[in-house]
């Protein structure tokens, strides 16, 4: 019941993946009128402090993100929300999509502190939903080579159908590490430059560090641990960079525009969908918690 410093200490409504149709708007908001369909961007900066003054506003202590304690989320058939952080979506982008863009954000995001570009092969561990997007957005960021490592063979299925030049199973052992950057090394063909932790395990994030290139980088993506042991010193040896990641800033209209220029397609993410009654919603939580086939679990209202 806790994302690192974040604890759910009481009972509150989750979600922060949304988008809809704008009911009613401000005086001061220009740019909507009702009927415009929107995605929301999460999170609520203070605009005031430090960090938002700098433009790195996901960073603000005074943060209100939708479904992260204390601040109740977008699960339900109504929010408001600053006009700000609500953007158009375009004609032919769904809904669905447009509620897409926050976890796609994180991979943007990922790409952008990581400098990926034409000339940078990227490694990603683990081919859950933030490692899905990862990936989508390293190919949209024109990465020439990209590899996915995952315990799971139908997550790395996926992963290869969405672009993965190559996939590599591995295991939950962390004494099979050695063995498992070998076969990541030959997947790749060639140097690791950036690699990707997208679920924050000590194996995970040891193996991004062992196969990474001299000089290159490390991001941590995913929060599955709270502390981590990792092999440093090989790392500053070799002046790799290591890179956290947290939340996303300014990425909506790039994310929107990826998607209505068919960059990126997100559609075969979501694997579920399900009404907003309260069997429904039961039901698609079981889905989710199931593992399976389960990536996305989209509700509808």
């Amino acid at each position: 019941m806790r994302c690192a410093d974040f604890v759910v200490k009481e009972p509150m409504v989750i979600g922060h993946e949304c988008a809809g149709f704008v009911e009613e708007v401000g005086s001061e908001v220009k740019h909507l009128v009702p009927g415009d369909r929107v995605a929301l961007e999460p999170g609520i900066n203070c605009k005031r402090c430090e960090l938002c003054k700098q433009g790195r506003y996901n960073l603000c202590t005074e943060m209100k993100f939708f479904g992260s304690p204390p601040t109740h989320g977008c699960l339900t058939n109504q929010v408001v929300h600053p006009g700000d952080l609500c953007f158009k979506v375009p004609n032919n982008v769904s809904l669905e999509e447009g509620a897409m863009c926050e976890p796609l954000s994180v991979g943007v995001h990922a790409c952008r502190r990581a400098n990926v570009g034409p000339e940078t092969n990227v490694l990603v561990m683990g081919a859950g939903p933030i490692g899905l997007v990862t990936l989508l957005a390293a190919r949209a960021f024109e990465a020439p080579r990209i590899v996915v490592a995952d315990v799971n063979d139908h997550r790395l299925s996926v992963a290869k159908a969405l672009g993965a030049h190559e996939i590599v199973k591995v295991s939950t052992n962390i004494e099979e590490v050695a063995e498992e950057v070998v076969k990541i090394k030959e997947a790749m063909g060639t140097r690791v430059d950036v690699s990707f932790d997208c679920a924050g395990f000590n194996k995970n994030m040891a193996a991004a560090l062992s196969a990474t290139g001299s000089g290159g980088k490390v991001c941590l993506v995913g929060m599955g641990q709270r502390e981590l042991t990792l092999p440093l010193t090989l790392a500053a040896a070799r002046e790799d960079d290591m890179i956290g990641i947290f939340r996303y800033k300014n990425t909506w209209p790039l994310c929107l525009e990826l998607l209505r220029s068919s960059k990126i397609d997100e559609k075969p993410l979501i694997t579920h969908r399900f009404g907003f009654s309260q069997k429904e919603v039961e039901k698609a939580f079981e889905t989710s918690a199931g593992g399976g086939n389960a990536i996305k679990v989209m509700f509808n209202l």
